[in-house]
C-alpha cells in the first residue's frame, strides 16, 4: 500500500540534533583550561555548539557535565597512566608516567596542565563536592601506583627496603608539579629534562 502525498512518513524516533561525544570533548577543554568554577555554562555551551536546554538534557547540570568531562578525560589525554601501570618493570612505569605528563601537559592540541590537577584544586563552599571528588580520584591514581610498586617490592623489581609509599609520592609530586609548571608556560624539553633528573635518583 503507497503512502498519500499528505501522509507523514513514520519515524523510530527523533535524531540527536549534535554529536555527544563531540560536545562532552569540547567541554572537556573548557573545564581543562578554566576548572570547574572558572567555565560558565555560556562559554561552555558555546564552545559544545548546543543550546541551555540541550546542555541540561543531555548531560544535566554543570556539576554533572564536569563529572562526565572528568570521566572522558581519563579514558583519553590520561589514558596514559592506564598504559604505564601495565608496564613490565617499576622503572617503565615510572618513565611512561613522567613522560606521558609531559607529553599531556604540553600537547599543542589541547589546554597546558592537567584537568586532574587544575579541575578544582580552588573551589568555594558550592564546589566543595566537585573539589572532593577530584581529591579522592587522585588519591585513587596514587593508590594505585603505589599498589603496582607494592608489587615490584614484592617481585624484587625494587630493591628490598625501598619506602614505595615515599616513592610513589616522589613521582605524584612531580607529576603534578609538570601540570603546573606547564600551565605556566614551560615548554616540553624543559620539563622532559625534569623528568630525566627524577628518573637519574631511581632507586637500583
Amino acid at each position: 500500500m503507497s503512502l498519500s502525498p499528505l501522509t507523514p512518513p513514520s519515524r523510530t524516533g527523533r535524531p540527536r540534533s549534535f554529536d555527544r561525544n563531540q560536545a562532552l570533548d569540547a567541554a572537556m577543554r573548557v573545564f581543562w583550561q578554566h576548572g570547574y568554577e572558572g567555565s560558565s555554562i555560556t562559554a561552555l555551551t558555546s564552545a559544545m555548539g548546543i543550546n541551555r536546554p540541550s546542555l541540561y538534557a543531555a548531560f544535566g547540570d554543570k556539576a554533572t557535565l564536569f563529572r562526565k568531562a572528568v570521566e572522558r578525560y581519563g579514558t583519553g589525554p590520561g589514558r596514559y597512566i592506564r598504559r604505564a601501570l601495565g608496564q613490565p618493570r617499576a622503572r617503565q612505569v615510572a618513565e611512561m608516567l613522567l613522560r606521558g605528563a609531559v607529553a599531556n601537559a604540553t600537547d599543542p592540541a589541547t589546554p597546558n596542565g592537567c584537568l586532574w590537577v587544575h579541575g578544582a584544586l580552588v573551589a568555594s563552599a558550592e564546589a566543595a563536592s566537585i573539589r572532593d571528588d577530584m581529591a579522592n580520584l587522585r588519591d585513587g591514581g596514587t593508590t594505585q601506583i603505589r599498589d603496582r610498586f607494592e608489587r615490584a617490592l614484592r617481585d624484587g623489581d625494587l630493591p628490598a627496603g625501598t619506602d614505595v609509599a615515599a616513592l610513589t609520592l616522589f613521582l605524584v609530586s612531580v607529576m603534578n608539579g609538570i601540570a603546573v609548571q606547564a600551565s605556566s608556560g614551560q615548554s616540553r624539553d624543559a620539563l622532559n629534562r625534569v623528568a630525566d633528573l627524577a628518573l637519574r635518583i631511581w632507586p637500583t
